[in-house]
């Protein structure tokens, strides 16, 4: 008899930290979710529901735009 795989929900790591707002400028947070090239991870991968996404992703845009965050590394 094959197993079955059960696959958990993650929770999104702003909503279990009660993070409503945030701040382009905290680099360490914005790192989690890039990848070793500096794409931003999706949310399937990180766990992030979409209000908070969608946050991130501009957040992301935003230190970029100001230089704090890479756009690509090699």
């Amino acid at each position: 008899m094959p197993r079955r795989m059960v696959f958990h929900k993650r929770q999104c790591y702003f909503c279990r930290k009660k993070i409503d707002e945030i701040d382009f400028k905290e680099v360490g947070i914005l790192g989690k979710f890039l990848s070793p090239w500096a794409k931003i991870k999706p949310s399937r991968n990180t766990g992030t529901c979409a209000k908070h996404e969608r946050r991130l992703s501009e957040a992301i845009k935003r230190a970029r735009f100001m230089g704090l965050l890479p756009y690509v590394r090699r």
